[in-house]
């Protein structure tokens, strides 16, 4: 069992600290605003039942979870003893080099500092501190206590041994870590989702199909497939003699479209018009914040499918 220090107790904040208190560790949770960790706490009594029915607790019961979590009224308090640190503040640099200044100087030695950040690259707010060789970016995919993957991104300066203990520590919790070699603005999560948005706004903005339709085509078209397997896999049982053949048989036919996919369309101005109109007709605002409690509600029959899946498979 681990200490972990969650500090930035907001929407990430307490989420990972369900995936830390599922995984058996004692998680402490600290925030500069009022009330948020109280917040947070409401969250993991709210949706612990939920949790517990779908079969997610890994072995444990509410009880459990919920008792894995306490409040810390200073910063120092959460990181007493911490061997884990998972920092969850806002996405400024210049609040993410303060925020690290006071992890490295009062977090224990051996304590990881993993950052959730998903736009900021580790060596931009470590690079001065005198224990940066522990730093690195731990990024999920929101939330983290449904969606298992996490990318695990090194400074150039992270020692090797923090990013294994980093590993190991989060797949022991249940996730699947994505372990970078080195690091990349956008790390490869948002790489890939970028690089699909950038062809569905051309898509929409050139005229070629709806947003309706570009949903339809990943709802019930490609994510059937990416929700058990990537794209290397896909395109290695889509040719009769896998990977080899798939590219020999269609790298001509991707390389044909590739010169219409190069040009950017600005997410913005009659693109965005478009877009956000017939988002709204399929989806008012005012229902936003139902639909986002019933995708939660789906990820979590989605998880449990591939839990059961995982737990009853039997490799070939």
């Amino acid at each position: 069992m681990a200490n972990v220090a969650i500090i930035g107790a907001g929407l990430i904040g307490r989420a990972w600290a369900l995936v830390y208190a599922r995984g058996g560790h004692r998680v402490r949770l600290w925030d500069s605003q009022p009330g948020q960790v109280e917040q947070a706490l409401a969250f993991a009594r709210e949706v612990a039942p939920g949790l517990a029915q779908a079969g997610l607790l890994r072995g444990r019961t509410e009880d459990q979870l919920l008792a894995a979590l306490e409040p810390a009224e200073r910063m120092e308090d959460a990181l007493r003893d911490a061997d884990y640190v998972q920092e969850s503040t806002p996405e400024r640099l210049d609040s993410k080099r303060r925020v690290y200044a006071e992890l490295d100087r009062l977090a224990p030695a051996g304590a990881i500092l993993a950052s959730s950040t998903s736009a900021l690259l580790p060596s931009h707010f470590t690079a001065d501190l005198p224990g940066r060789a522990r730093c690195l970016v731990a990024h999920p995919i929101n939330p983290p206590y449904l969606v298992p993957a996490v990318e695990i991104v090194p400074a150039p300066w992270t020692d090797a041994a923090c990013v294994e203990r980093a590993r190991s520590l989060l797949a022991e919790a249940g996730q699947q870590p994505i372990v970078m070699r080195r690091e990349i603005d956008g790390f490869v999560v948002n790489r890939l989702q970028g690089a699909l948005l950038h062809e569905a706004f051309r898509l929409v903005a050139d005229g070629y199909a709806g947003v309706e339709d570009v949903d339809t085509c990943i709802r019930d078209g490609l994510a059937l497939r990416w929700a058990f397997m990537g794209p290397f896999e896909t395109i290695d049982l889509n040719a009769p003699a896998g990977v080899r053949d798939y590219a020999e048989r269609y790298e001509g036919m991707y390389a044909e479209m590739f010169e219409s996919m190069t040009r950017r369309v600005p997410w913005s101005g009659a693109t965005l018009d478009r877009v956000e109109a017939q988002r709204r007709e399929h989806l008012p605002a005012d229902g936003l914040a139902q639909r986002q409690i019933w995708r939660d509600l789906r990820l979590m029959e989605l998880a449990a499918h591939k839990e059961r899946l995982r737990q009853g498979r039997e490799l070939p």
